[in-house]
């Protein structure tokens, strides 16, 4: 069949009428325009029917989601073959491969439940922290890892029961949160697969861990026990007055600081002392200034909170008692967001997470920083990242079918783990500050 085009101008030839064809077609198939010229209309054909629009290509699957309770951004058609080194141990973070997904039948890689109380009401915010932190590491270094969030209530039953049904799904879990629910799990037959729990179970020098279970929690009882030995260090001989007050965190915080310091060999006297409003109160300073006066060489552990510390450290000062150390843990530091400027808390010395107090460390300057947390909401963010780089670092050699010895500079501390040969070993170690201007500034112990 004849092209349109080809047809007219045959016609136009055979009339004569080759001028009124003369105008070119801006577009194939369309017909030229009529010439006004022609006196006997020729029948017109009809009009081509438009061409149909290309098809739209099909759009590329969505990675599969492995979802046990909150749908996140999973990694399940990832190659799994071998998990990169750790972006903490100074590897950098490896991007997926580029074939990933290319096989129907892909396997979904190691499989890691972050299992955190999102349903608990009195939790819910410090979960959200976690899981944020977590996700966040997870985004930086995903290759070969699917993560599922996994959300419990508060009832140990019902973190014993998710626990359970968690394994049957996941090659690691990381969580609980809450310190009864690790004890809960901690104290059943379950952990038969590697558990990173987020928090100490209760009487812990009493619990036997499992050998799948690692502790990685923050503990203010952990910075005051280092806290005592730094104090030991740079106060030679010198008795520990140790301060606190009825809440329950500064209680553990001081005992923990005397246990340590007389494992030491040292002296110590501790002293509750009372709160009014928020608060020390002016008679048990008074009575403080007169003790201290009487000791030859004396060194404080304040285990306060920020606006207390500040309350002590003016009344200290006060002559005729002259220059005394202060020593405390990361509770002394408020946060960003709340620090005063001032000299009030000058040369008082404290134990924080570098994430706090060392933003410019290359650790921590690659992860995402948040907005509008108060200060233990951060330190929980940070867990939930280190949380991760433990787990990761331990999927990797569980995949070569390796024991995990490692250490990691940790956004948390300076982070030492042994997994996978005999009871796990974690240990942290915080970073030391002194308060210069009201801005607690890194030094070396």
């Amino acid at each position: 069949m004849l092209p349109i085009r080809v047809k007219m101008l045959l016609l136009c030839l055979a009339a004569g009428l080759t001028s009124a064809c003369s105008t070119p077609c801006d577009a194939p198939g369309k017909l030229c325009a009529p010439v006004t010229s022609i006196t006997s209309p020729m029948p017109q054909p009809a009009p081509a029917a438009p061409r149909p629009a290309p098809e739209r290509p099909p759009e590329a699957p969505q990675p599969v989601v492995e979802t046990f309770a909150v749908a996140m951004p999973g990694t399940q058609t990832e190659s799994p073959a071998a998990l990169p080194a750790s972006a903490g141990a100074d590897a950098s973070a490896a991007a997926p491969s580029a074939t990933a997904g290319a096989a129907a039948d892909a396997a979904p890689g190691y499989r890691i439940g972050l299992m955190l109380p999102l349903r608990s009401e009195p939790l819910r915010v410090a979960a959200e922290a976690v899981r944020d932190g977590f996700l966040a590491a997870w985004e930086r270094d995903r290759a070969g890892i699917a993560v599922t969030v996994i959300e419990t209530g508060d009832a140990a039953q019902d973190v014993l029961a998710t626990y359970g049904t968690a394994l049957e799904q996941q090659d690691m879990i990381v969580g609980p949160l809450a310190r009864s629910a690790v004890t809960a799990v901690a104290a059943s037959p379950l952990v038969q697969k590697p558990t990173i729990a987020l928090n100490h179970p209760d009487g812990r020098g009493e619990t036997t861990l499992p050998a799948q279970m690692l502790v990685i929690g923050l503990s203010i009882e952990d910075e005051a026990r280092q806290a005592a030995n730094w104090a030991a260090r740079e106060q030679p001989g010198a008795i520990a007055y140790i301060l606190s007050n009825q809440a329950q965190y500064q209680r553990r915080s001081a005992s923990a600081f005397a246990a340590q310091w007389q494992r030491l060999g040292r002296s110590a006297k501790t002293a509750e002392m009372m709160v009014l409003n928020g608060y020390l109160s002016d008679g048990e300073m008074v009575a403080l200034r007169a003790r201290l006066q009487s000791e030859p060489s004396a060194l404080v552990f304040a285990a306060l909170d920020p606006d207390q510390a500040r309350q002590l450290r003016v009344a200290l000062q006060a002559p005729p008692l002259g220059e005394i150390a202060v020593y405390g843990t990361s509770s002394l530091n408020p946060g960003k967001a709340r620090q005063l400027p001032g000299p009030e808390l000058d040369g008082v010395r404290l134990l924080d997470l570098p994430w706090q107090i060392q933003r410019d460390h290359p650790a921590v300057m690659v992860y995402p920083q948040t907005v509008g947390r108060d200060a233990d909401m951060e330190r929980l963010y940070a867990l939930g990242i280190d949380a991760f780089r433990i787990a990761h670092e331990i999927a990797r050699n569980a995949q070569h079918k390796q024991s995990a010895d490692f250490k990691l500079d940790g956004v948390t501390g300076q982070l030492k783990v042994r997994f996978g040969d005999g009871p796990a070993v974690f240990e942290r170690r915080v970073q030391p500050a002194v308060y210069k201007n009201g801005v607690p500034q890194p030094v070396q112990p």
